[in-house]
């Protein structure tokens, strides 16, 4: 085998479609743009979702929803998940290690599911009003 005789393997070369060379190469005239209109003449066409001037549909139905840019930034804690973590002192670096919370979460708030027995205390975890009262009722508190 010489440098000279290498080639590419058989089918992975094929040659460029030619349109409009002539009516022999069977894509001649109108080069397989059809008769008339936009889409046959030379930079004529239209933006994504145009619809020939009728309101698009991207217009017509109604906006909905909201997607919030924080939600990987804010995590949430269950009164169940603080009695399975048998500390006393709670903080957002206690909550990481534990695997709890995602190590991206910067703030946290505890939710009133589950019971919690043991007394607990919050260091800049928010609660909501019932969570913070079944802690205030086991001998917590939330700081």
């Amino acid at each position: 085998m010489e440098l000279n005789t290498i080639k590419p393997g058989a089918g992975a070369k094929h040659a460029k479609r030619r349109v409009g060379r002539g009516i022999g190469s069977g894509l001649g005239k109108t080069a397989g743009r059809g008769h008339k209109g936009q889409k046959s003449r030379a930079g004529g066409y239209h933006k994504v979702g145009f619809e020939g001037g009728q309101m698009p549909m991207q217009r017509r139905l109604p906006k909905r929803g909201f997607k919030s840019q924080q939600k990987p930034f804010v995590g949430e804690v269950t009164l169940a998940d603080l009695a399975s973590l048998n500390v006393t002192d709670v903080d957002l670096l206690a909550l990481k290690q534990a695997g709890l919370v995602s190590q991206l979460v910067r703030k946290v708030k505890v939710v009133n599911t589950g019971a919690l027995t043991a007394a607990v205390n919050l260091k800049d975890i928010g609660a909501t009003a019932a969570a913070k009262a079944a802690i205030e009722a086991a001998g917590g508190s939330v700081a």
